[in-house]
């Protein structure tokens, strides 16, 4: 007889958490249909029991990805007035889809001359807020109920999986990876952390530069990035990404954006090294938004990403700015920031918001 299904009061509490897939002996994937609807229903919803969202209150917020999408469907179902800062690099269809739920979104068409497009949309996002009589910044780069949130995750991987030897994922705002790992550390102080990252991200201490992958990495450090989680750090091109993202496709019918590819084979090469331990790797959402892209043959093609795939393994490196535009890895150590050699000088002070990369 059919198992009754489960109900859920919206469309987000039914989709946020992920799906558990086995992809290997001993490889695991959290499988997210959108992986950042979850943090945008728990600190929205934290907010409105701590007051802090009235009944004419404007949740306001710089993104160009999926943190977005995340927020203007809770929105909507909230019935919350939206408006989002962005910037070109905004895919039209995440357009359509954020106005069509009823959010406002503002385009900063010009990067402004320190910082970029990141500055010129916080200054936009200050504007704001100053014209507006009562908002609310959900800030999910330093808000702590952005790693907060990832803890029934944790809970999640435990109760089905048992112990968790290692949890690979990508890094851009930090939440994800930080919050399931300190949870899960909670339990099994053991379980290794590998964030992935691309090169020209200053997250793990290369010099700010272009990134052709978006999804993860930044130009500015988040609040929520805890550096002392990490025992390693791997760099990918987009190239690497793309070909891991449709082999991923192809070996296990997932089909996932190109963060999702980029962590996919960082995992695989470490579960094969490690086939006695148990291997997770956070895949953060769904691959509709790159059909014309990613999972086109002769936009790859045309892009130069047509090439074979990229080497079986990374190149190992000691510090940040060696790494080439390859896939390299760093012993990270669970070391702070300032103790890597090499890594480049941050800023005394941390912006408390940064670009959040499409994904």
């Amino acid at each position: 007889m059919p198992q009754a299904t489960a109900m859920y009061p919206s469309i987000t509490e039914a989709t946020m958490m992920p799906r558990l897939v086995r992809i290997g002996p001993n490889l695991y994937g959290a499988v997210f249909t959108l992986m950042k609807l979850l943090p945008a229903h728990y600190i929205l919803q934290r907010a409105e029991e701590r007051g802090e969202l009235g009944a004419d209150t404007v949740i306001v917020e710089t993104t160009s990805g999926t943190f977005g999408l995340a927020l203007a469907m809770q929105a909507a179902l909230m019935r919350r007035k939206l408006v989002l800062v962005s910037d070109p690099a905004i895919d039209a269809n995440l357009y359509r889809r954020l106005t069509d739920l009823g959010a406002r979104v503002e385009i900063c068409h010009e990067p402004a001359p320190v910082g970029g497009y990141q500055t010129a949309r916080l200054d936009r996002l200050a504007e704001i807020r100053a014209e507006l009589p009562d908002s609310f910044c959900p800030e999910q780069y330093s808000n702590p109920d952005n790693p907060r949130s990832y803890g029934v995750v944790a809970d999640q991987l435990r109760h089905s999986l048992g112990t968790v030897d290692c949890l690979v994922g990508p890094v851009g705002s930090g939440g994800s990876m930080c919050g399931t790992t300190r949870a899960l550390r909670a339990h099994t102080p053991h379980t290794l952390a590998l964030g992935v990252d691309t090169h020209r991200s200053v997250l793990f201490g290369q010099p700010d530069g272009s990134r052709e992958l978006r999804g993860l990495g930044n130009s500015l450090w988040p609040a929520n990035l805890d550096h002392g989680v990490f025992d390693e750090v791997h760099w990918l091109s987009a190239a690497e990404a793309y070909a891991s993202t449709r082999a991923l496709h192809a070996r296990h019918a997932l089909f996932q954006g190109p963060t999702s590819g980029a962590a996919y084979q960082v995992a695989h090469w470490w579960a094969e090294r490690n086939p006695e331990r148990t291997c997770v790797v956070m895949l953060p959402d769904e691959g509709y938004r790159y059909q014309s892209t990613v999972y086109d043959d002769d936009w790859l093609a045309a892009h130069g990403h047509a090439a074979p795939a990229g080497p079986a393994q990374p190149r190992r490196v000691t510090e940040p700015g060696a790494a080439e535009d390859r896939w390299t890895r760093l012993d990270w150590r669970r070391r702070e920031y300032e103790a890597v050699p090499g890594a480049v000088p941050r800023p005394a002070q941390e912006l408390p918001l940064a670009e959040e990369a499409l994904s």
